[in-house]
């Protein structure tokens, strides 16, 4: 029995499908600067900073074609995945929603709470007793939402789910290896949809969602230090397999790869020739 639905699973790879193609044909043309001779490309001038002359000296423009696509492979992926992850969501959940903006009043009582809550979340990260819990951060938070003057204030969430018992669930989806500066303003984010919302778990639920594991399948295999350092990690990350099962339910992660697997078999031959032909 699987967990995706056909329809799910045709949706999917229509959207890969495309997303390949598209993908495929603004790089097969891109022009590579290639060293037909030593002097005739030391000449060239590249304002985006581009001209790499001992990669041109030795490998193949075909070959430096196929990789800048992988580089825009990795930069773009994450937008195909958000989809993914909305179509999934579509089949298990009452509301899904990509992009979706949170807009409310929040005080300036709740804003400097956040802001002390980062600060003191960040100077204990060498004594893990004695940082406050998620669930204490929000509670502070939403006590100094009922003092000071309120301002309109918004946030977008990738990924956005209401349950069927009415239950919320954000998600920031980012790549696996978030740097300090994008763990702390994660952070400040899931502190800041809480106010807007003026709602605490499990009512609401925010979380950084990381579509895959680098370091393994499971989740004490992760080992990036700036999610364990700062940010709520046990309560507000989840990585992989987690993030998959929760939108849409066990085996989602495996059948999801299968197709990834699949269309990757379908246009592999398409993706060769065409960057490395033209």
């Amino acid at each position: 029995m699987t967990t995706l639905s056909e329809l799910t699973k045709t949706r999917i790879t229509a959207h890969l499908e495309v997303f390949v193609e598209n993908l495929v044909n603004d790089y097969r043309n891109r022009a590579v600067a290639t060293m037909t001779s030593v002097p005739e490309y030391l000449s060239l001038s590249d304002v985006k900073g581009g001209l790499k002359p001992f990669h041109a000296a030795i490998v193949p423009s075909e070959v430096l074609r196929i990789s800048a696509f992988e580089r825009g492979l990795v930069t773009r992926l994450g937008t195909s995945l958000e989809q993914c992850a909305l179509l999934i969501a579509r089949d298990r959940h009452f509301e899904a929603q990509r992009g979706y903006e949170v807009v409310g009043g929040v005080s300036t009582g709740a804003l400097a709470e956040i802001d002390r809550q980062l600060e003191m979340y960040e100077r204990t990260t060498s004594d893990p007793a004695r940082r406050p819990s998620l669930d204490d951060m929000i509670a502070s938070v939403l006590k100094a939402n009922q003092s000071g003057e309120v301002s309109l204030r918004r946030k977008k969430a990738d990924i956005f789910l209401r349950a069927d018992d009415g239950s919320e669930f954000y998600f920031e989806m980012k790549s696996p290896k978030p740097n300090k500066d994008q763990c702390a303003r994660i952070t400040q984010g899931i502190l800041l949809i809480h106010a807007l919302r003026g709602l605490a778990r499990p009512k609401a639920n925010c979380y950084l969602a990381m579509p895959y594991n680098p370091f393994g399948n499971r989740r004490e295999d992760y080992t990036w230090s700036y999610p364990r350092n700062y940010m709520p990690y046990d309560d507000a990350v989840l990585i992989g397999e987690e993030f998959w099962t929760m939108v849409g339910g066990p085996g989602a992660y495996e059948e999801l790869l299968e197709i990834y697997r699949y269309v990757g078999r379908v246009k592999g031959k398409f993706i060769a020739e065409a960057l490395a032909f033209g």
